[in-house]
């Protein structure tokens, strides 16, 4: 690392850096040499030299702390402000507060800040006060000792000593369209990031950090340790220090808690500058990620998984990948859409129903209060149903059964290879160490359980005085909220009977038609109001009742979390579509003789069936919940910067015009007047794409342009996600998953239930099995003439009493149509099901089963022709962990031989001995890179082991004699 001469002018923000043509930490070269972004290692020194093992090298150890926030930079001047005052040690953390008005508060926050202080520096931490608007900011720097301690203790992952020549295993991963890029590179190079502006990063050997094996690793590179790792290991420790307070609470530590408490305000890290500062990471991907006119292009994901951290970086992953995927469903439905709209014109039934001729058919009301009302008022419905009811329906619902398979498993293929990228494939869950809040619960229960993992006594929450309980609860409270989302149903079924009465009985009534559409649409609407009520209070409980349930580490916590807002959200959001779906006029009755619900008539579907209002319904839902939260995360942010600027008291953020000391504010207090990205920050961001994503699959047979309106959406919604992620938000502190989690498993089942839903309402909500019944069971030609009067059955109004009165003088009035299939008033047997009821029945419930089997068939082959990782990814994932491992052996046995060698003076060694060791000190990876040059090689595994553990002095590859016969072979 370069050390930083600071200037005695406190108005001087920035330093000059001398130029380097040095590459950077992270593969990336200065501004003035992009051209080439790959990263040659440098000579490596003697990894047994014993001075190194020591942490020295020829017996001074340059212990200077590396600039890490240089390590995004590719400028030449560095903002003094993310430094301590001698613009040497970098600014890891920063903790703000307010001096309390009320003076025993204040007395009692300066304790528990003093106490908290000092054990950070016990732990080694180094901390420096200042004040700005009267506000006090906390800078924290974790030295170098620090960093390798809590790395060793978390286990962290760090890139060891690059090895000249190792650039097979180094290759990166074929894509599926791989082979054909050369071909189309004209077209896409506009498509695909600009390496030009985000070079591409060079892939690292990694291993499990350990103080024991530092010779490992180059802890002299420039900023070895990020920042992402600074700010991890910084968390780590200020979630675990106790402060003072009252009876000695448990719940006595942590940051969060004394934020909560008001003793701080903020904890956050730094940016490493402004979205304007030229040179940033930060205003690099404000200007060519977070752009909305740069849609069309994808992601810069390892720069974002740099600058963020893994969990954020994996999220935007998934989001491109979906959002990329929609495509193809977006182009089909498109298709199937402009298909209908085409065919329209030929379709018999709207014709029957619009022509002039028809008006002689009059149906029977649809509520006790309404009037009898002539078909022909639903010639507009009946077009829009035909839109959404005709024959490439069947095809885009097993096309979009087969869409959601293939999705999941190119999802899987495409994560395997983030994370070998990434270096996230030997994570395991259970390295966490345990949640702050779990440990202080138990805090009185000794620790007996050893974990299998980490090897570490912990204490085990009881089952039946603790975790049963908790559970027991939870799940009778979610029940509770899931009957409450029945009854905000309910509520909105009685709403959209009694606006449908108003409509048709008022002084100036409507037509049936424009009544239905109106009614469903305002019922939407005030659904979608219940929603976004039941959602807020359903967050506060799931988040109170989680925590009930004693869950040991983050992860664990997060899971549980996520599967019972989902669950409540699922219910809130759906169980309005379901009932239109399924229930809504499947058990009215007939005329006469409804079936009734508190001595009120059940809802009734028009004669096209209830399909037009079910698309009505999850469009209004689905687009105006989509609206709205863009709306929200647009203004919501800056609605809440303005507040935090009221509550600090920094009144000239409302001022529109520039501020001409902003540029001299320190990094440290511009951050601070941003929002908290929080721990959970993502889970809303998830949930909205996974309800978005069951709109597009479960139901996606009632509304077929469903995935191009989610194309729109999140075209948009990616933007902005890193717009205010960038603009409105702290830095967020970088945490490490290996998946997206249980979003994953909850999209397999929803795939699932996918399949069962469009079968279902194909069979039972549209009209086709009853129109393929006609074609070729009732029509002899094979056409829908006459299918019309087919779907109507036939009342008499004398019958029923109610008709009767409300005909009154209307003497012509003798009969009336209904949607049904029952036995005409002349009959013996009248208005009971007839024989084609039954037939329809069978055929519908035959479709089911055909339908669900096919698709479930479909679903298998994808899955087996898919495997979940590539050969060539297996295969190098394979060969690194090989030769790492060999890596590591190796440098033992050097290690070993060498100290037994300098503890065993007396014992001379052979010339030809000297002459090995001499040559192994000087060049201690020619084994290692003529490793790296038999990978070239298409060996067998046999063949392999042989060259590899044989004996050979001459080559310094085991197994030569072995190789000079597959050479041989291979020429052959």
């Amino acid at each position: 690392c370069l050390l930083i001469i600071c200037s005695d002018k406190s108005n001087a923000p920035t330093l000059q850096l001398p130029e380097s043509a040095e590459p950077r930490a992270n593969g990336k070269r200065p501004t003035g040499n992009r051209t080439n972004p790959s990263n040659p290692a440098a000579p490596l020194l003697p990894m047994t030299d014993p001075d190194f093992v020591k942490g020295n090298v020829g017996g001074v150890y340059d212990d200077r702390e590396c600039s890490c926030p240089r390590e995004f930079y590719q400028r030449g001047e560095i903002n003094t402000s993310l430094f301590f005052e001698d613009c040497v040690r970098s600014i890891d953390f920063v903790l703000a507060y307010r001096i309390n008005a009320h003076e025993p508060t204040e007395l009692e926050n300066t304790e528990k800040r003093r106490v908290f202080e000092a054990n950070l520096i016990s732990q080694g931490l180094e901390v420096e006060s200042s004040q700005k608007d009267q506000i006090w900011f906390v800078k924290i720097h974790a030295p170098l000792e620090v960093l390798r301690r809590y790395a060793e203790i978390l286990k962290l992952r760090m890139p060891m000593k690059e090895i000249p020549g190792m650039s097979v295993v180094n290759r990166s991963t074929k894509s599926v369209f791989s082979s054909l890029k050369h071909v189309f590179q004209f077209f896409l190079r506009n498509i695909y990031v600009d390496e030009e502006i985000f070079p591409k990063r060079a892939h690292r050997f990694t291993a499990i950090y350990s103080r024991d094996k530092e010779y490992l690793f180059d802890i002299r590179q420039d900023c070895f340790f990020t920042t992402a790792v600074r700010s991890r290991i910084v968390e780590f420790i200020l979630d675990r220090q106790r402060f003072p307070a009252k009876n000695q609470h448990d719940m006595a530590f942590g940051i969060e808690r004394l934020i909560a408490e008001g003793v701080y305000s903020a904890a956050y890290p730094l940016h490493d500058g402004e979205i304007t500062e030229t040179g940033t990471m930060r205003a690099l991907l404000y200007k060519h990620w977070a752009s909305v006119p740069k849609w069309y292009r994808y992601q810069p994901l390892d720069d974002i998984k740099e600058y963020f951290g893994v969990k954020i970086g994996l999220y935007f992953a998934w989001l491109g990948y979906y959002t990329y995927m929609l495509l193809l469903a977006s182009i089909v439905g498109v298709i199937c859409f402009l298909y209908s709209w085409f065919s329209l014109k030929n379709y018999v039934p709207v014709k029957d129903i619009c022509q002039s001729g028809n008006t002689n058919i009059t149906m029977c009301p649809l509520c006790d209060w309404c009037n009898f009302w002539d078909l022909k008022e639903t010639c507009n419905y009946a077009k829009v149903t035909y839109l959404i009811d005709n024959p490439s329906t069947v095809f885009f619902a097993v096309f979009m059964s087969f869409w959601a398979t293939l999705f999941l498993e190119l999802w899987k293929r495409y994560s395997a290879e983030i994370t070998h990228r990434w270096d996230l494939t030997g994570f395991d869950v259970h390295e966490e160490h345990p949640r702050p809040q779990y440990l202080a619960r138990l805090e009185h229960i000794p620790p007996t359980r050893v974990d299998y993992v980490t090897n570490i006594k912990e204490p085990t929450a009881p089952f039946w005085r603790m975790k049963l309980p908790a559970t027991v609860f939870s799940f009778s409270v979610v029940l509770l909220l899931i009957a409450l989302a029945f009854v905000a149903l309910l509520a909105v079924v009685v709403y959209r009977m009694s606006m449908l009465a108003a409509l048709k009985v008022g002084a100036s009534p409507m037509t049936t038609s424009s009544a239905i559409v109106l009614a469903t649409a305002s019922a939407a609407f005030v659904n979608l109001c219940l929603l976004y009520i039941l959602n807020y209070m359903y967050n506060h409980l799931a988040e109170y009742l989680t925590e009930l349930e004693m869950w040991r580490t983050q992860t664990q916590f997060d899971d549980s979390l996520t599967l019972k807002i989902y669950l409540l959200q699922f219910v809130n959001y759906y169980a309005s579509i379901f009932y239109i779906a399924f229930f809504k006029g499947k058990f009215v009755g007939h005329p006469g003789e409804y079936n009734k619900l508190f001595d009120y008539r059940q809802e009734e579907c028009s004669s096209g069936g209830c399909l037009t209002e079910l698309c009505i319904q999850l469009a209004i839902i689905m687009v105006g919940k989509q609206a709205f939260n863009t709306i929200l995360e647009v203004y919501l942010p800056m609605f809440w910067r303005k507040v935090l600027a009221i509550q600090v008291g920094l009144s000239r953020l409302f001022n529109n015009t520039p501020n001409p000391d902003k540029a001299k504010d320190e990094r440290w207090m511009r951050d601070f007047k941003l929002l908290d990205w929080g721990a959970r920050g993502l889970f809303p961001e998830y949930l909205e794409m996974v309800l978005q994503y069951g709109f597009v699959t479960i139901f996606v047979a009632a509304f077929p342009l469903a995935p191009f309106f989610a194309l729109l959406n999140n075209i948009l919604e990616m933007r902005l996600d890193a717009k205010k992620l960038l603009t409105h938000h702290k830095r967020p502190v970088s945490q490490r998953v290996r998946d997206i989690g249980v979003w994953y498993r909850i999209l397999d089942c929803i795939g699932k239930l996918s399949v069962i839903t469009n079968g279902f309402i194909i069979a039972f909500t549209s009209d086709m099995i009853p129109r393929l019944v006609y074609r070729h069971y009732v029509n002899k030609q094979g056409t829908l003439d006459g299918y019309l009067n087919f779907t109507l059955s036939e009342f008499k109004v004398i019958d029923s009493p109610t008709l009767y009165s409300l005909a009154g003088d209307l003497s012509n009035i003798t009969t009336c149509r209904y949607t049904d299939f029952r036995l005409p008033p002349s009959s013996p047997e009248k208005y009971t099901l007839s024989s084609m009821f039954y037939i329809i029945l069978a055929c519908r419930l035959g479709f089911v089963v055909v339908f669900e089997n096919f698709v479930a068939l479909v679903m298998i082959l994808v899955r087996w022709c898919i495997p979940d990782m590539s050969v060539e990814l297996r295969d190098q994932i394979r060969r690194e962990v090989y030769v790492t491992n060999e890596i590591i052996i190796d440098q033992e046995a050097h290690r070993a031989r060498f100290e037994r060698a300098k503890r065993s003076s007396s014992v001379l060694q052979t010339p030809v001995d000297q002459d090995m060791d001499a040559a192994s000190i000087q060049e201690p990876n020619a084994k290692f890179i003529n490793i790296e040059k038999l990978l070239t090689e298409n060996l067998t595994q046999i063949e392999m082991d042989a060259i590899i553990h044989g004996e050979n002095p001459i080559t310094g590859i085991s197994g030569a004699d072995c190789l000079d016969e597959v050479h041989k072979k291979l020429s052959d």
